[in-house]
């Protein structure tokens, strides 16, 4: 599933070429996305300008100014790309979008969980992000409420990661790596943790955030970003997908392990499941 950096590179590759543009037309596929497209929607696009895009969460915001925002979740195998009208359709592409200036907006999704939804007026999309129940960008959450949401918890600190009410925008990638970096076993409790390491997991997280939006994203098995160009973070995973190899910073071996029905990949030499074990010493700088 794209996380984060995915999310923010699609939108960094869309707002120079999109912004300004107007919608001429939309037309979508008969299959069902898990975020149908209601053709109804349609009358409220044609003609609109596309003001800004931004990124909440996961989320691409489209916003067209008075008539409303278009909302787009990649779900698991979703691509949000521009093309020259005239190119021609791949296929499970389920949304287009025409533009002036010859070129198209396209989602395309193998296995449909993602797609889009319009929202009326200039705040339909706030509303429906905040019965979400959304938490906060890493980079913005407060340490006060980061110490306090681990302090009570008896989760497991991946399950914790992975909880969008919590912190958003992270994924199996890039919680194991920021688990990694900041040498934290991913089935430590959220209470077990001192409130150094609660600060340098947070740290941690939004370095590998910070790192992998400069790499594009990373690119598993279908990402691209909105320019159709791969992600290149996928070369600098530490434990992610490293199952059976070898740790890059002790002579111990990646393992994989199932937590609360997601997989968690780790060092058991850097990340001791005991606080204060024994383990590499250092984070990754």
């Amino acid at each position: 599933m794209p996380e984060l950096p995915e999310v923010e590179t699609v939108v960094r590759d869309l707002r120079p070429v999109l912004t300004g543009r107007v919608f001429l037309g939309v037309s979508h596929g008969e299959l069902k996305l898990r975020h149908a497209w209601n053709p109804d929607w349609n009358r409220f696009i044609i003609g609109s300008k596309v003001h800004s895009i931004e990124r909440r969460a996961k989320w691409i915001v489209i916003d067209l100014g008075d008539p409303g925002t278009v909302l787009v979740h990649l779900g698991m195998t979703g691509q949000l790309t521009t093309q020259p009208a005239d190119s021609p359709m791949a296929d499970h592409v389920h949304l287009r979008f025409q533009c002036d200036a010859g070129m198209d907006l396209r989602y395309r999704d193998i296995r449909r969980f993602g797609g889009a939804e319009f929202h009326t007026g200039p705040n339909g999309w706030k509303e429906r992000l905040k019965q979400a129940g959304l938490g906060p960008e890493p980079w913005d959450m407060k340490k006060s409420d980061w110490l306090a949401a681990l302090a009570g918890s008896r989760r497991p600190i991946k399950s914790i990661l992975l909880d969008q009410r919590v912190l958003v925008g992270l994924g199996n990638i890039y919680a194991d790596e920021s688990l990694f970096q900041a040498r934290i076993h991913p089935l430590r409790l959220g209470l077990s943790l001192q409130p150094n390491e609660c600060g340098r997991l947070l740290a941690s997280a939004c370095t590998v955030l910070d790192r992998a939006i400069a790499s594009r994203g990373s690119t598993i098995r279908d990402y691209v970003g909105g320019s159709g160009l791969r992600g290149g973070y996928q070369e600098s995973l530490a434990v992610y997908g490293r199952e059976g190899m070898d740790c890059g910073v002790c002579a111990g071996t990646v393992v994989r392990q199932v937590i609360s029905g997601r997989s968690a990949h780790f060092c058991p030499s850097c990340q001791p499941i005991e606080p204060g074990g024994s383990g590499s010493g250092h984070v990754v700088p």
